[in-house]
């Protein structure tokens, strides 16, 4: 990979993320040995030693972000950005931590097991159109809901979406110029509501957004497949 060092990473953990049960937020629950949020940050690590990163963690949780990171031995230099109020605060607050960069990603921290390439061709398609963003097309059959049923509905007019979402730097901190609404569930949709075309990059399966008890047993599993192979 060549030279990141003028593309940077959000790595947004900015919740209190609980729904794995239990009191550890679920950014800090260990796989083979290590909190979620490390393998991703190693993950990006690895990809590219140079590119600038960006932790956004609860403001209570970073002496015990710092503790994990001594303790284990971390050296992967970060900064810290706080986390807000909702995933569109957090991020911005992560934006005000990075200086002079040509691109920038944005990452959910527990999804470990984005490929180098899917990164790479995020980064690369983003170059060109100034945003792009990784999808994998759906599997299952769906229907659409309404008032009085519901009714198949083609899935091949749907995928779903993935991080890292990439973009060129003026366009994502103009999007952050605008005020807040519940709408923008990620950070493309923000952008595309500016008038932004959104590019879609094919994704990695393995690339899940791990919240729930059975997510965690995957990636268990997919952690344990990595490190024997």
């Amino acid at each position: 990979m060549r030279s990141g060092s003028r593309h940077s990473v959000i790595i947004v953990a900015g919740g209190k993320g609980l729904r794995m049960g239990g009191d550890l937020p679920k950014q800090f629950v260990p796989i083979c040995g290590k909190p979620l949020l490390m393998h991703t940050l190693e993950t990006f690590y690895r990809w590219d030693p140079g590119v600038s990163l960006v932790l956004v963690i609860p403001e209570a949780h970073e002496a015990y972000w710092k503790m994990l990171y001594r303790e284990l031995g971390c050296q992967i230099p970060h900064k810290i950005a706080y986390g807000g109020a909702t995933r569109y605060h957090s991020v911005k607050n992560g934006l005000a931590m990075i200086g002079d960069s040509e691109l920038i990603a944005v990452h959910d921290g527990v999804r470990p097991f984005v490929a180098h390439e899917v990164i790479t061709a995020c980064f690369d398609a983003a170059a060109t159109s100034g945003a792009a963003i990784p999808v994998v097309s759906m599997i299952d059959s769906v229907r659409e809901i309404s008032g009085s049923g519901s009714r198949p509905f083609d899935r091949d007019r749907l995928c779903i979406v993935q991080t890292p979402q990439v973009f060129r730097a003026d366009i994502l901190r103009k999007a952050y110029e605008h005020p807040y609404n519940e709408k923008f569930t990620d950070d493309a949709s923000l952008v595309e509501s500016v008038g932004h075309t959104i590019s879609l990059v094919e994704g990695n399966r393995e690339n899940i957004k791990i919240t729930t008890p059975m997510d965690l047993k995957y990636a268990e599993w997919l952690c344990d497949l990595c490190i024997n192979n």
